[in-house]
């Protein structure tokens, strides 16, 4: 399939890293803070109350100016042009009074019209998306198409596919989907068709990936490189730590990775380079260190780090047989030790918790995996990105699931979701949505610059059934409302069956899956509870109110292919979300401030464990807290440089081991 985009004109975009400098209502308990050392938006915590927002705001009293170190804008970002809320539109007001209407309903009553289930069960490419257990009815969905198009999300998706700038305040494109376009598609950014480029990459990997685990690849004592460490942190290690427990139980993944291990390393912790390289040995390991600018400082450390465990049993010179980079900075990647052209690039249009397609996932795993099952991957990925494109609305999955979170968070005022997969081998899904979900749409202003009169955004949150059953189910059934996506594989990566049981393993588990999703919506009143016996004091303890959301994924099976689509489903899905509630799901300035706060911490720190300076220029509280953490620290005072290890990890010249029991670096 080929899509052929239109050159974004810089007239299109809004000025980059905007300020937004407040004169606002008196009631209004937000604020923005100006970072000096990078210039950049921060919106203080909002009031989490609805009622103490005003309905309206003056946008008068509101302005937007860029800051200094960003691109010009290429008109200007005044209060004046800013674009009416989606909350001000009859759409939403038509969905409010629609809301009404809904609580009146109970969805033990819903389900009985099957009519209305037939039309809230969808399907493509054997992905079947069941909304009945929803509190909608049939007037429900094109009440939402109304908002989408009051929102112009066609456009909007259109805009994304077509390369525009639609991350405005950082002037950038969006086109993960390129990730994963074919090799014959066409996808313009700024006059230029990208795919190729991708393509590039892709073939510079399998050609590198099949060199490696075909054993051609030495390392600097002449042994094949069979264990492989991935560095990085964030997207760089969440979406690619989801698709690889995804695989690892695929037998035919399974099979390709024979004899080869992949672990990530993204804490700074030195717990986790501990557990990354315990047991592994230098002379069999490749390191991917993975950093977009190559400056990420929990990544470089952690990249210096390993390179030190490396050195100290092989040398310098075995950094460049035993590491490689995915990163644009050449020059960083030279000096690190790395031969440059063992660098892999991806591009400022890929967003950090939208890489895994790039080479910031497919070089790992298909080191482990092999190529061609990775391509399969990127294959489920492109598939439902196409649907997303093309398909109409009221057919379209993840529009519909979009559209669907909507009506939960901002109508029902549910702030959660939990991300319930009825498959182990899905065990890093929710961890890996969590980030897309909440850096994404976790945002209090518009894409304007306006603070939302309406709350955004979910709490995602989840675990493999059925162990999430004895964790957090109570409250799911009986405490706070909490929509819920339950996900089901029909044909297990694993089979198990015992003789004498009734029911296979995976059978038992999807019994659950089954059931649970009915428990929320029926739930059990008090009524059925004396039918059975109950005594009076223990049934106000043993109801479930029920109608609770929830909506079913159900998959044919869990390869490369349908890990692809169930990413992309999921990625187009906050997409949607973003577009139709107004904001910038591509920017995540709410991850800066504590970096620069953590910055000043570090040169604290520095002068007090090495210089013995007291704490200050703190507030009280943190002042205390740095000094009982300082108290039971080992000033680091040595006669000369060491590096100090984990016991029993590393050995060589210059390396000084913990003493037993260990001091406390």
């Amino acid at each position: 399939m080929v899509i052929v985009a239109q050159i974004a004109t810089s007239a299109s975009s809004t000025c980059a890293s905007s300020l937004l400098q407040s004169s606002v209502k008196q009631t209004l308990k937000s604020s923005v803070a100006f970072l000096s050392s990078g210039a950049k938006l921060l919106a203080s915590p909002r009031t989490s109350h609805l009622s103490r927002l005003p309905a309206k705001l003056d946008r008068s009293q509101i302005s937007v100016r860029a800051s200094s170190n960003s691109p010009k804008p290429t008109m200007a970002a005044t209060a004046t042009q800013t674009k009416a809320l989606i909350s001000e539109s009859a759409a939403w007001g038509d969905l409010k009074a629609h809301k009404e209407a809904i609580d009146q309903t109970h969805l033990r009553d819903l389900l009985t019209d099957e009519a209305r289930c037939t039309a809230m069960i969808k399907e493509y490419d054997g992905i079947l998306v069941d909304f009945s257990r929803q509190r909608a009815t049939t007037e429900t969905l094109p009440k939402l198409l109304a908002l989408a198009e009051e929102a112009k999300l066609k456009e909007k998706i259109d805009a994304m596919f077509n390369g525009e700038h639609i991350n405005s305040t950082e002037n950038r494109a969006v086109l993960h989907v390129a990730l994963r376009a074919p090799r014959d598609a066409t996808i313009m950014v700024d006059g230029k068709n990208v795919v190729p480029d991708v393509w590039d990459v892709l073939d510079k990997i399998k050609a590198f990936s099949d060199t490696v685990r075909s054993g051609k690849w030495l390392g600097a004592t002449g042994k094949p490189l069979t264990d492989v460490v991935a560095i990085g942190i964030g997207g760089s290690f969440l979406g690619p730590l989801f698709v690889h427990t995804a695989l690892q139980t695929d037998p035919s993944s399974a099979k390709a990775a024979d004899g080869r291990s992949l672990r990530f390393l993204s804490n700074v912790d030195p717990i986790d380079v501990a557990t990354a390289l315990h047991g592994l040995d230098q002379e069999t390991t490749l390191v991917v260190v993975v950093s977009k600018t190559f400056t990420t400082a929990e990544t470089m450390l952690n990249a210096r780090t390993v390179r030190t465990w490396i050195t100290s049993a092989l040398g310098e010179d075995a950094v460049a047989k035993h590491m490689v980079a995915v990163s644009t900075n050449l020059k960083l990647v030279k000096e690190f030790g790395i031969d440059p052209a063992n660098a892999f690039a991806f591009w400022d249009w890929v967003g950090g918790r939208y890489s895994v397609t790039s080479a910031v996932g497919v070089l790992p795993l298909a080191l482990q995996y092999g190529f061609e099952h990775v391509h399969k991957f990127l294959k489920g990925a492109w598939s439902v990105d196409t649907h997303f494109h093309t398909t109409p609305f009221e057919s379209n999955l993840p529009v519909l699931l979009g559209l669907i979170s909507i009506w939960n968070v901002s109508f029902f005022g549910n702030p959660a979701r939990a991300i319930l997969p009825y498959c182990q081998a899905l065990q890093k899904l929710a961890p890996h949505i969590q980030q897309v979900s909440m850096e994404s749409n976790g945002k209090g202003v518009s894409i304007d610059g306006e603070v939302l009169p309406y709350e955004c955004g979910e709490i995602d949150f989840g675990e493999p059934g059925t162990n999430g059953q004895h964790s957090f189910y109570q409250l799911i059934h009986q405490g706070r409302v909490v929509p819920c996506d339950f996900i089901g594989i029909i044909k297990s990566q694993q089979s198990v069956y015992l003789k004498g049981e009734i029911v296979s393993n995976h059978d038992e588990l999807m019994c659950n899956f089954f059931a649970q999703a009915d428990a929320l919506a029926y739930g059990k009143t008090p009524e059925e509870l004396r039918a059975e016996g109950v005594s009076e004091a223990l049934i106000p303890h043993k109801t479930f109110t029920g109608n609770r959301p929830s909506l079913s994924i159900l998959l044919p099976s869990l390869t490369p292919y349908t890990v692809g689509q169930l990413l992309s489903l999921y990625e187009n899905r906050v997409a949607v979300q973003g577009f139709v509630w107004g904001i910038n799901s591509f920017d995540q300035w709410g991850v800066e401030l504590g970096k620069v706060l953590a910055s000043r911490v570090r040169s604290q720190m520095n002068a007090s464990r090495t210089k013995g300076q007291a704490i200050e220029g703190f507030n009280y509280s943190t002042t205390t807290l740095l000094n009982r953490y300082l108290e039971g620290k080992t000033q680091l005072l040595y006669p000369e440089p060491y590096n100090v290890f984990p016991k029993d990890l590393l050995t060589g010249e210059g390396v000084k081991k913990p003493v037993t029991p260990p001091s406390s670096p």
